[in-house]
């Protein structure tokens, strides 16, 4: 399957996603209370937090599956897929027990209730891991997938079961127990069946061997890749949650449930964000392979600019309409107000993390996992006295203000470093041409939108229409001023891969 058309199918499981999962929050907060709901949020932080057990490991197969793609050879793989299964279902067991024993403590020293007792929630917390549990070797066989470059395969996997866990969870909650732990049960049911069909779809692409066991010998030949990224995923995985950790115990669990309704909406940009990455990485890591440089550099620039001319206007019109589109969400009015600024925020922040996924792909695909563990150990150490002052002082707007201040760093940083390492000559023309013109392009229709629009006196419906044609603008404008842009439009219609021009 070509780029074109692997992108527009991670874009339809992405989006699918996204709606159904902003669908459904209203219902959430009907049946189970804003409390209930920061629960949920916590659960999302917990579920991300525990990916640092992962080791880099997901990374890894999907390298090692793009790189036997590479040579035709993808049954080669299959030991080291049985080896990391084995490794995977036992840290199962691990995160369930785990969480069993320290549920008690987090419900009493941890969450901050006014109407939940603190058996709910430990339960809850025990439920959390028992969802994680199941959960957890879906990334596996997921990144085999991906490296494999089968996303359509794995996209139909994901949409049908993220619709039966959001839809049948809002069943339950509706007409057989409007409870918090109903609601995890159900969720650790249908992630178990998640888990064993990605398992079934990930063999039948590999391919099974007839006589597989346990091999200590494939873990030996990855170690390396998998430490970095091991030290990077707990780097990662620090640096975009220590904001939502360290919240939950300085707020009250209203205002942490308030935050996290924001960083759902935010999310939604990761629509475009994520499938990108998981055509990319393996598409990367092929031509680094092959070394095909001139294909890459063409791909890493033409594919920023891409992403950037979606990213840079969605982002815009969240910071511009973010009260309007809360309170059409929520129906709240008390809660968009409140959410409203951490949600323009945040838009913004995440936006410039959404295009350094390709600086960080680069450097992936050419297994160098000191730098981003530089980069990310840096910001780090920056974040964590920034994020106590600012919450301390501003509460969850002060998180949100610590998520842009890192992510303005990390563009500057992280695009000097990379190009200083990679593909070096192209920093400049990458973050001027092809960071910089979409982003001052949504900059300046920005501003026409909050002091023209946002200032009329009209239904906010005619309002968000007006925002989406202004980011309509932006994007054309942007593909105008890219010939290599132009032509990818032209050959995605005809689902064909990019020629490349000089």
């Amino acid at each position: 399957m070509s780029l074109s058309r692997n992108l527009l199918v991670g874009l339809a499981n992405s989006i699918w996603t996204a709606l159904i999962g902003l669908a459904v929050v209203p219902l959430y907060l009907k049946y189970l209370g804003i409390e209930a709901y920061g629960l949920i949020g916590f659960f999302v932080t917990t579920q991300a937090l525990l990916q640092l057990l992962d080791m880099g490991l997901a990374p890894a197969i999907n390298r090692e599956v793009a790189r036997y793609s590479a040579a035709g050879n993808l049954i080669g793989v299959g030991k080291l897929l049985h080896t990391l299964a084995v490794v995977y279902w036992s840290m199962a067991v691990i995160i369930v027990l785990l969480m069993g024993a320290f549920s008690p403590v987090i419900a009493k020293y941890w969450l901050q209730s006014n109407h939940l007792s603190a058996k709910e929630i430990s339960n809850s917390i025990m439920l959390m891991g028992l969802v994680v549990a199941c959960r957890w070797p879906i990334g596996l066989y997921q990144g085999a997938l991906i490296g494999a470059q089968r996303l359509a395969l794995s996209s139909t996997v994901s949409i049908v079961m993220v619709t039966l866990g959001n839809l049948g969870a809002v069943v339950i909650l509706a007409f057989v127990s409007p409870t918090i732990e109903a609601f995890f049960i159900w969720q650790a049911g249908v992630s178990f069946i998640y888990a064993s069909t990605m398992r079934l779809a990930a063999w039948k692409v590999i391919g099974r061997l007839n006589n597989i066991y346990f091999d200590k010998e494939q873990l030996k030949n990855i170690w390396r890749f998998s430490a970095g990224m091991s030290g990077l995923s707990i780097l990662g995985l620090l640096l975009n949650q220590l904001d939502k950790i360290i919240l939950s115990k300085m707020i009250s669990l209203e205002a942490f449930a308030n935050y996290m309704l924001a960083t759902v909406i935010v999310s939604g940009l990761f629509v475009i964000v994520a499938p990108t990455f998981n055509i990319i990485y393996p598409r990367f890591t092929e031509l680094v392979v092959t070394g095909n440089i001139e294909k890459l550099i063409y791909l890493y620039r033409m594919g920023t600019r891409a992403l950037a001319t979606v990213l840079f206007p969605a982002a815009m019109l969240l910071v511009i309409f973010s009260e309007d589109l809360v309170g059409i969400w929520t129906g709240n009015p008390y809660v968009a107000e409140h959410v409203a600024p951490i949600v323009a925020l945040l838009a913004v922040g995440t936006a410039i993390q959404g295009v350094m996924y390709f600086p960080y792909t680069l450097q992936l695909a050419y297994g160098m996992t000191r730098l981003p563990l530089i980069i990310c150990l840096i910001m780090v150490i920056v974040m964590v006295p920034l994020l106590i002052f600012l919450a301390w002082t501003y509460q969850a707007l002060g998180g949100a203000m610590t998520w842009l201040a890192i992510n303005i760093m990390y563009l500057l940083l992280g695009a000097w470093l990379t190009h200083r390492h990679l593909l070096k000559g192209i920093g400049g023309k990458w973050l001027s041409q092809d960071v910089g013109i979409p982003l001052m392009l949504s900059i300046l229709a920005g501003l026409v939108g909050h002091y023209g629009i946002q200032e009329m006196k009209i239904l906010v419906y005619l309002k968000l229409i007006y925002g989406g044609v202004l980011a309509l603008i932006v994007t054309s404008l942007s593909i105008c001023l890219s010939s290599q842009l132009r032509l990818l439009i032209m050959n995605v219609c005809y689902y064909k891969l990019p020629r490349h021009e000089n």
